[in-house]
């Protein structure tokens, strides 16, 4: 299969071949609609032998183990491990405050959940992503296979910027009509007051969740001083104010703070946080820094 592209070139090629070495880690099992490559709390067919259960009428007599009949004289039949694909959930934010930074977030979003859908594709796990964000949420219908990628990438590639985030209310929904739990992999700036109940939204459905919590080097230490007006990219008053060194050491502070009590809510909740600056190389978050984190292998 030809490597796929875009008109806006999310990868180079040589970059997704390097991609084709990783692979998705889900820390339960989980049972799938289709086979695939996943342990699967089912018993099906495969190879790996799981246990014995007693013969009942209507069960596959072909699943008998003779040699057991041979010693106990009854019937029982062996169960494998069942192999099926695991859904891995994307949730992009497209709100207005993502289309901010030099690199920008919203860039740095699509890129980083076009690599980690890749992965999932490139080992036959199935693919849903959900932009929020926008007037009406956009959804990408389910993909599986390497045949997905280039709707995935299509798809990514001509998000663009909508309004405000509405983050709990499309946790809620999502939640409601996701057709089965798996791996959930959330690229936002949680620029939402309400981020704490979206969150807690997802969990009612026990997705495994991974936050990469995205901010620009410009939130992170921005380079202001003197008199400036800040304006409300989604819609809030501007604020007036006097930037000197006082003012952005509280800022400063008010932010570890903010990101401290993120990280203290998702630890005790089993959800993965990953704090990052968009200036953080996206070959390092794949092959560093997700893979200490126990998300790729």
């Amino acid at each position: 299969m030809s490597t796929p592209s875009t008109s806006n070139r999310l990868f180079e090629p040589e970059f997704l071949a390097k991609l084709d070495r990783l692979a998705l880690i889900a820390r339960r099992a989980v049972a799938g609609e289709l086979q695939g490559e996943r342990r699967s709390p089912r018993r099906g067919a495969s190879v790996e032998f799981a246990d014995f259960k007693p013969y009942v009428a209507g069960d596959d007599f072909r699943q008998i183990d003779w040699n057991l009949y041979a010693r106990l004289e009854r019937f029982f039949l062996k169960l494998f491990v069942a192999e099926e694909e695991l859904t891995i959930h994307l949730l992009v934010d497209t709100s207005r405050s993502m289309d901010y930074g030099e690199p920008n977030k919203l860039w740095y979003a699509k890129r980083a959940a076009g690599a980690l859908g890749y992965i999932a594709l490139a080992n036959l796990d199935r693919v849903t992503l959900a932009a929020f964000g926008q007037e009406r949420e956009l959804k990408l219908p389910p993909q599986r296979s390497r045949r997905g990628v280039w709707p995935l990438f299509a798809f990514l590639s001509d998000l663009q910027p909508g309004a405000a985030t509405h983050f709990a209310a499309f946790c809620q929904r999502y939640a409601q009509t996701a057709r089965q739990a798996g791996p959930l992999l959330l690229c936002s700036d949680l620029l939402d007051e309400q981020w704490q109940d979206g969150l807690r939204a997802l969990l009612s459905r026990r997705f495994e969740i991974t936050l990469l919590h995205i901010l620009a080097p410009q939130e992170l230490d921005p380079q202001i001083e003197g008199d400036v007006r800040l304006i409300d990219a989604e819609g809030g008053p501007p604020v007036d104010l006097t930037a000197d060194l006082d003012l952005l050491q509280r800022y400063r502070r008010n932010l570890e703070a903010w990101r401290d009590e993120i990280a203290a809510y998702c630890a005790t909740r089993d959800i993965g946080y990953v704090p990052i600056a968009t200036t953080d190389a996206l070959e390092e978050l794949l092959f560093d820094l997700l893979r200490r984190r126990g998300l790729l292998r």
